[in-house]
């Protein structure tokens, strides 16, 4: 049998403008170029102790338990719903995009009786909503996604906390495409249970999902802690609470892992933990209020570049993402065509969409290491070229030239 041999991996350069993932910065990757050490290494276990500091600073919360779940940002959901999630609890959901529905097929596997807030994509669901729904279904946990990439909206959060502690149910958010980008106000909030990704406005690379869990939280899910014969001397799980259904994403183990007791779980992602703590360590160089402040004036720098080529902006401009800009894809336009060629002629990627906004809406995202104005201009300048070689009609160099002068 002939051997098959693959030249070393040389991905060729491509300026990521789409809902992510982003361009991780040089800083993240040259962290996660470092060498290992040994998970119990005292100077591991202290960049661990210093990754749960600086995650706290951003979540902006007190919680303890801030820490990192090894996986992609997906594993940070899953790790939560499952914890949290008893099988027959019910579970509200405030499903308006992919995202909502994710965390209802997550649900639906756990076991959960799945109660939904269905909204057409695009709309938030308002605190009037989710109170009616509280008191209707009388749930165990309430989850939603703050900022949906599928729809370019962020679903408002003040009061929610308050709203579920009031009705004695414990809350999920998902910030995945927010974190570092938008601010995350957990303690403010009052959500018990917050969980990202570094693939975003972070600037680093998926595979490690930053989560924060409130004590509330923290004693419900320790109270379903699984005990691993021959490791573990706690006893069984507490009272009537039903065993956490998954080993991995078993939050109490994980906890655990990241406590003093540096009980073991599995092997630290190492090379994760290098990219995330620099990557959390860039954002608070920075500034959060800088942060966010610079990823709202590329998101309208972008905006007005896209109004001033004629083209409609999806959603409303209350709850819009300022890292994510959804554009209708014009009457006529081929719109994959117009993805092929920015990716290929100009090194741009910009996302397609998915569910009824397939085919419908192009996604543009100004995260991160990207929300910066020289890659915003190059993305309307190159937009533009691709839609004029189309035949479509649009004024030449406006566009450019209104996200001039929404820039300060």
């Amino acid at each position: 049998m002939s051997s098959t041999f693959f030249r070393q991996i040389d991905p060729p350069q491509r300026m990521l403008m789409g809902p992510g993932p982003i361009n991780a910065h040089p800083r993240v990757l040259r962290a996660m170029s470092a060498d290992m050490l040994g998970q119990f290494d005292p100077e591991m276990t202290e960049y661990m102790n210093e990754t749960m500091a600086l995650y706290r600073q951003i979540f902006m919360t007190r919680n303890q338990w801030t820490f990192l779940v090894d996986g992609t940002a997906r594993a940070g959901i899953e790790a939560a719903l499952v914890s949290l999630v008893e099988p027959g609890d019910k579970i509200l959901l405030v499903r308006a995009g992919r995202f909502g529905l994710l965390l209802s097929e997550i649900a639906e596997r756990i076991g959960a009786e799945i109660c939904a807030l269905d909204l057409p994509w695009g709309q938030v669901a308002t605190l009037e909503q989710i109170e009616d729904a509280l008191k209707t279904h009388k749930p165990e946990v309430f989850a939603c996604i703050h900022g949906d990439t599928s729809t370019t909206m962020a679903q408002p959060l003040e009061g929610v906390g308050e709203l579920c502690r009031k009705y004695n149910v414990l809350s999920y958010t998902d910030v995945t495409a927010t974190l570092g980008g938008m601010a995350i106000n957990t303690d403010v909030w009052g959500i018990d249970v917050v969980s990202g990704g570094l693939q975003k406005c972070m600037g680093g690379p998926p595979g490690s999902a930053p989560i924060t869990v409130s004590d509330r939280a923290a004693e419900h899910i320790m109270a379903r802690r699984h005990v691993e014969a021959g490791i573990r001397a706690e006893g069984t799980a507490n009272g009537n609470r039903a065993r956490i259904l998954s080993n991995y994403f078993d939050l109490a183990m994980v906890m655990d892992y990241w406590s003093e007791k540096r009980l073991n779980h599995h092997t630290e992602a190492t090379t994760m933990l290098y990219g995330a703590r620099e990557a959390a360590r860039i954002v608070l160089e920075e500034g959060l209020d800088a942060r966010f402040a610079r990823h709202a004036q590329a998101s309208a720098c972008l905006i007005a570049g896209l109004r001033a080529m004629n083209l409609r902006i999806f959603g409303d401009d209350a709850h819009r993402m300022t890292n994510v800009t959804g554009v209708w894809i014009p009457d006529g336009v081929d719109g994959e065509a117009i993805r092929t060629r920015m990716r290929d002629d100009f090194g741009i990627e910009i996302g397609t969409a998915f569910g009824p906004l397939a085919g419908r809406i192009w996604r543009i995202g100004t995260m991160g290491y990207n929300a910066v104005k020289h890659k915003v201009l190059l993305t309307l300048g190159a937009l533009e070229a691709c839609l004029a070689a189309q035949g479509h009609t649009l004024p030449r160099g406006a566009a450019v030239d209104a996200a001039l002068a929404e820039w300060p």
